[in-house]
């Protein structure tokens, strides 16, 4: 059977760190979920294939022996592909479960694949590991506890909604979840929720949902972080002669003083008026407020009469 690169599959270096690992397997996750790719065989196969390759890389005890096997696998191929004795001495049964070659040919795999956890591992796999079913497991499962798999999910939300958080229900592989979002969550973060993912086997630990959100673009407002700009149309008069004006922002109206002949594009700062801070809902960026001149329109025959006078009174220089 062949030789599987479960670093090239994932798409990263042989001296990847856990956390590298985990950040490849969970874009590649995301990206082919049954659940994002309904009825491609294609996109099926590279999430089984993402899944089987985190289920060594990401276990130290799977991952050393992966390598080990590997540093070895060419002596293996100078070897012609035959068996201890034809390959310079090696010794496969170190590998294989059961004693036999793990690339001289085998059996059928018969597993499945299920959106509840359920894996579908190579005769590659099996071969080394064993206990997955293959060819020398006949379809079982692994005696071992193990973790199961990881869910992916996406969540789109307005700017309000993320702007004050609270309760969502969302639906992972047909099961209702009730989920607290906190104020502050940004565009593309995500969250981690344990043992929300797919059951355990033997008695192992069930796998965490990650729940990826999307703030969908808001046209009030531009969201820099936690901070805010809003652009607020004042009204010609009172750009002029100074006064007060009532702004709306995602905490509720705000008062502000206009001062007089203040310049068409000015900004003013009001500190704590941002979004929260994820975590810290206490505590807030600023909102930046961009003045622009409201020109009249539909003026009265009194309104150009006066506007006349003055012109008049400033002449063009």
């Amino acid at each position: 059977m062949d030789y599987k690169d479960y670093y090239k599959i994932l798409g990263v270096e042989k001296n990847a760190t856990t956390d590298q690992i985990k950040k490849a397997y969970r874009k590649l996750a995301r990206q082919y979920h049954p659940d994002v790719n309904p009825n491609d065989a294609a996109a099926e196969q590279k999430f089984k294939e993402a899944n089987e390759a985190n289920e060594v890389l990401s276990d130290p005890e799977k991952r050393q022996k992966y390598d080990q096997l590997g540093a070895d696998y060419a002596r293996y191929q100078q070897g012609g592909g035959g068996r201890a004795s034809q390959a310079g001495g090696f010794d496969w049964s170190q590998y294989a479960q059961g004693g036999g070659n793990p690339f001289g040919g085998g059996g059928s795999f018969g597993g499945s694949f299920g959106g509840e956890g359920g894996e579908d591992f190579s005769d590659f796999f099996s071969s080394i590991f064993g206990g997955m079913g293959g060819a020398s497991g006949g379809g079982g499962r692994a005696s071992r506890p193990g973790a199961g798999s990881d869910y992916q999910a996406e969540l789109e939300l307005s700017l309000d909604e993320a702007y004050h958080g609270g309760p969502r229900t969302i639906t992972v592989n047909g099961k209702n979840l009730r989920i607290t979002i906190q104020p502050g969550i940004a565009d593309g973060q995500t969250i981690r929720l344990r043992d929300q993912g797919g059951p355990g086997r033997n008695g192992g630990p069930n796998g965490s949902l990650y729940i990826t959100f999307h703030i969908l673009p808001d046209a009030r407002y531009v969201r820099t972080g936690d901070d805010l700009t809003q652009d607020v149309p004042v009204p010609l008069y009172r750009m002029l002669l100074g006064g007060e004006q009532t702004v709306d922002t995602l905490g509720g109206p705000v008062k502000i003083k206009i001062k007089p002949e203040t310049v068409n594009g000015s900004r003013v700062r009001l500190r704590g008026k941002g979004f929260p801070v994820y975590r810290e809902a206490d505590k807030h960026g600023d909102l930046y407020l961009r003045l622009n001149v409201q020109l009249p329109s539909n003026l009265t025959t009194q309104e150009k009469d006066l506007l006349h006078q003055l012109a008049q009174l400033r002449p063009e220089e």
